[in-house]
This record gives structure tokens, C-alpha cells and sequence, in this order.
């Protein structure tokens, strides 16, 4: 079986401090004791690993999913911000521009936030776990806002991560930033995972740019070399249900590695 664990850690400068971290060990993680394991770093890990503890009552069923497949991956979640709307200023990189949901209003941290994640979050699981250090075996993801935290974060953090889950993100926030910086980005080896649900907007139009956002992001990043999945879900929405299925697919294109068979 796999095992949760949870610790909590200072984020300072950001509020709501110390935050909670969840961790996922593979079943195999308590009986090879020297091997060391990929990892995922994940934004919004209550809503990871657990149904009771998700903001939605429904959670992305990781756990599971290590015990079905039985890869040597361990994920790794940062509880949100749960004050407010701190969550939009925490995972929001840039500038926001405005929306229909008023994100003028959005304090951009997310680079506060990214930061934290590359140099405290991540030295602190590899002092605590066994648990590759080297960018090859390194990944970062999320969905919506967490998935434009992951566009960001496999650009201005390249050293650091050479995989990205962007799941359903919300890059028209800062469409053009995020451009620019893949664009100014020197990539090592990168995949890059994208995707958006064919059933996420109530219009079609809105689909229609919001697919054509997706491609464009996604070639960006196959422009300046890395290796990329986009994908449009059928009937897929924003939810962690749909990203419950999207998640084995993601997983295999970023990982193939762990999919070798010995």
C-alpha cells in the first residue's frame, strides 16, 4: 500500500504560515531502503491524495494510482492558501490582466511561491526522503492556477525541473508573460505535458481560444525544445475528477522511464 505523510513547513514571506506538505510513498519506498525515487512536486496537495480532505469532496486519486500501477514515483503536495483568495495570489506569476473574474484584483506572488518550492520545499523533502535531487528525475505540476504555476516554474526553474504537468491552465491570466518567458528560456530535456477539457468553458468560442492558447503555449515550448503532450480531453472538465483521468496518461509521458519493463 501507499503511505500519505504529512509535515508542515515555514513559507514565509506568504501568509497562512507554516504550511501543510503531503507526501505519497510507493508501496516499494519501506522495502528498498537504498533506492532512491523520482519525485512530482504538486501545487494544492489537499486536494491529492484524499476525497475527505479536497476542497471539492473529490480528490485526484494519486494514491490509488501508485498502488494499481506500482511505479516508483513519489508525489509531492503544498497545501493552498485557503484565506480568501489568496490561492489566485499565491499561484498567479505576473500581473494578471482583467478577466470576467476580476483578476485586477490578483497581488502576483506566484514567483514568491515558485521560489519557495525550488529552494526550501525541495531541499527539505530530500533531506527527509530518498528522493532523486537531479533535475532528470525532478517534475513539477498542477491544474488551473497550479498548472500556469507549472508553465512557469519548468521555464524560470529549468536547472530545476525537466518535467511539467500543466493541467487545465489558467495561462490567459498572463498569456503574454508566460510566452515571453518560454521564448527567452535556454531549455535542457524537458517534457512538458498541457491539456485543456473539451467540456471547461460553456461556449464555444471560449473552447475554441482556449484550445488555440493551449497549441500555442505548447509549441512555444516544442520551439525552443522540449518534448510536449498537448491534449484535448473529451468531455473533460475542471475538475478533479477529469484530472483523476487525465493524470495515468500524464504521468507515462513524463515519466516513461518507470514504465520499463525490467
Amino acid at each position: 500500500m501507499a503511505l500519505v505523510e504529512t509535515f508542515t513547513l515555514d513559507i514565509s514571506p506568504l501568509s497562512q504560515n507554516p504550511r501543510q506538505i503531503w507526501v505519497c510513498l510507493p508501496d516499494s519506498y519501506s522495502k528498498n531502503k537504498r533506492k532512491k525515487y523520482d519525485v512530482l512536486y504538486m501545487f494544492d496537495g489537499h486536494n491529492l491524495f484524499f476525497d475527505e480532505v479536497a476542497t471539492y469532496g473529490k480528490c485526484w486519486g494519486i494514491k490509488e494510482y501508485l498502488e494499481k500501477t506500482g511505479i516508483d514515483l513519489v508525489v509531492i503536495g503544498q497545501d493552498c492558501n485557503h484565506t480568501g483568495s489568496k490561492r489566485m495570489d499565491e499561484y498567479c506569476p505576473y500581473p494578471a490582466v482583467k478577466t470576467k473574474w476580476d483578476s485586477d484584483d490578483i497581488r502576483p506572488e506566484g514567483r514568491i511561491t515558485a521560489k519557495w518550492f525550488a529552494e526550501v520545499l525541495k531541499p527539505e523533502c530530500e533531506k527527509r526522503y530518498r528522493i532523486h535531487s537531479g533535475r532528470d528525475h525532478v517534475g513539477i505540476g498542477g491544474s488551473s492556477m497550479g498548472g500556469l504555476m507549472a508553465e512557469y516554474c519548468i521555464a524560470a526553474y529549468n536547472d530545476v525541473y525537466s518535467k511539467a504537468a500543466c493541467v487545465s491552465p489558467a495561462t490567459y491570466f498572463c498569456a503574454a508573460d508566460i510566452r515571453k518567458l518560454i521564448t527567452d528560456t535556454d531549455f535542457k530535456a524537458s517534457r512538458v505535458y498541457i491539456d485543456i477539457g473539451s467540456r471547461e468553458t460553456g461556449r464555444k468560442n471560449d473552447l475554441v481560444r482556449a484550445v488555440d492558447l493551449m497549441l500555442d503555449i505548447s509549441h512555444l515550448y516544442e520551439t525552443a525544445g522540449c518534448i510536449t503532450y498537448p491534449r484535448l480531453i473529451v468531455n473533460g472538465t475542471h475538475s478533479e475528477a477529469s484530472w483523476e483521468k487525465a493524470f495515468p496518461a500524464m504521468i507515462e509521458f513524463l515519466y516513461p522511464e518507470l514504465f520499463k519493463k525490467n
